[in-house]
C-alpha cells in the first residue's frame, strides 16, 4: 500500500499520519461506456489521472458505482488493469464481491494478479447468510488473497446487514482491514469502530451525507460518489476532520450537502454518470437495466454544478448551490 496522506491543496495541512489502514477519500469510480456499451479504457484512465492530481488517496473501481454488477469477468478485471496503468502513486482497492463465494474468491485472485492493491467485498446479496456464513465467505478470500481487505454493509442493496460480532471477529483476521459502512445506521456503525478500536482496521463512510457524523464518532475516510465530482471539496471536507478543525468540516459538509442530494434522486449512478457528463468526464451512459437521468433532473443538475464552479472550497453558500435552503425554490 501507498502512503494515503490526503494532497490536496484544500485539506487542513496539520493532519499528521496515522496507523490506520485505510484513511481519507477514496472515490468509488464510474466505469465510462462508449456508445456501443463497451468500457471507453481512455476515458476511464483520463478520470483516474484527474482524481489523482485533485489530491485523493486512493480509488475503488468496479464497485456498485462502477456498475461491477453488469460486467463480465474479463472487463472487470481489465477496468482495474486501466485504472492501475493510469496512476502513479495511490492505492487502487478493487470491488470483487458477489454472493457467490467461489466468484468473489476467483475474481479476488484476478484483482491480484491485475495489480490491485486492495479489496473491497460487498456482504454477498440475495442469499441472506447467517453469521457463520458470512464469517466463512469473508474467510474464504481473505485466506487465500494476501492483500487488505474491505468487507462492505450496504443492506439496501444486499438485502441484509452484516451483525457487528461478525464484523468485529472478522477484524481480527490480518487481511480484513476494514469496513464500509452503508448501512445508514449510525449506532451500528459507532459500534463497530467501538469494538475494533485495538485493531488494525478501518472504518469508512459508504454514504456521502453521513461522512462527516461518521468521521465524529472515529472513522477514518469514505469511498465515495461525490467525490468524483467535488474531489477537492470532499478532500478538504475530510481533511478538516481528520485535523481536529471541525468548523470548517461542517462548512464543507453544508456546501457538498446539495450536490450529494441530487446525487441520490435516483438509483446510483445514474446521477453521478451524468454530472461527470456535465463536467466532460465521459457520457452518461449507464448499462441496462439502468436508465439514463430522468430530463428534468438533468437541467436542474447542470444549473447546481454550475453554482459550485468557480468556489474555492469553503468559499461557497449553500443557499446559492440549493435555492430551496431560502425558501425561494421554484
Amino acid at each position: 500500500m501507498t502512503d494515503t496522506t490526503t494532497t490536496t491543496p484544500y485539506a487542513t495541512t496539520d493532519r499528521e499520519p496515522t496507523d490506520a489502514p485505510f484513511e481519507g477519500v477514496y472515490p468509488a469510480m464510474t466505469t465510462p461506456f462508449t456508445d456501443d456499451d463497451a468500457v471507453d479504457h481512455d476515458q476511464l484512465a483520463a478520470n483516474a489521472r484527474y482524481l489523482e492530481r485533485a489530491g485523493v488517496d486512493g480509488v475503488v473501481p468496479v464497485g456498485s458505482t462502477g456498475e461491477s454488477a453488469t460486467m463480465s469477468h474479463d472487463e472487470h478485471v481489465a477496468v482495474i488493469e486501466t485504472v492501475r496503468d493510469a496512476l502513479d502513486d495511490i492505492p487502487v482497492i478493487a470491488g470483487t464481491g458477489s454472493n457467490n463465494t467461489a466468484e468473489a474468491l476467483s475474481l479476488s485472485r484476478r484483482a491480484a494478479d491485475a495489480g490491485a492493491d486492495g479489496l473491497l467485498l460487498i456482504s454477498p446479496y440475495y442469499n441472506k447468510p447467517e453469521p457463520q456464513g458470512f464469517l466463512d465467505h469473508y474467510r474464504t478470500v481473505a485466506d487465500a488473497v494476501d492483500l487488505p481487505q474491505i468487507v462492505y454493509n450496504v443492506p439496501s442493496r444486499t438485502g441484509e446487514s452484516i451483525p457487528a460480532d461478525v464484523t468485529v471477529e472478522l477484524a481480527e483476521h490480518p487481511n480484513i482491514r476494514g469496513y464500509k459502512a452503508a448501512s445508514g445506521d449510525l449506532n451500528l456503525i459507532s459500534e463497530v469502530v467501538e469494538r475494533t478500536r485495538d485493531e488494525a482496521f478501518a472504518v469508512l463512510s459508504g454514504d456521502d451525507g453521513l461522512t462527516l457524523p461518521v468521521l465524529s464518532i472515529g472513522g477514518t475516510g469514505t469511498i465515495s460518489v461525490v467525490a468524483n465530482v467535488e474531489p477537492e471539496r470532499t478532500c478538504a471536507m475530510v481533511g478538516a476532520a481528520l485535523s481536529g478543525d471541525y468548523d470548517r468540516a461542517r462548512t464543507l459538509h453544508h456546501e457538498l450537502s446539495p450536490l450529494v442530494r441530487e446525487l441520490f434522486a435516483e438509483t446510483n449512478p445514474i446521477p453521478v454518470k451524468e454530472a461527470m457528463h456535465i463536467r466532460g468526464r465521459g457520457g452518461p451512459r449507464v448499462r441496462s437495466p439502468l436508465s439514463r437521468l430522468s430530463a428534468d433532473r438533468r437541467e436542474s443538475l447542470r444549473e447546481l454544478l454550475a453554482a459550485y464552479d468557480g468556489h474555492a472550497p469553503g468559499a461557497l453558500d449553500p443557499t446559492v448551490a440549493d435555492p430551496a435552503a431560502t425558501g425561494d425554490a421554484e
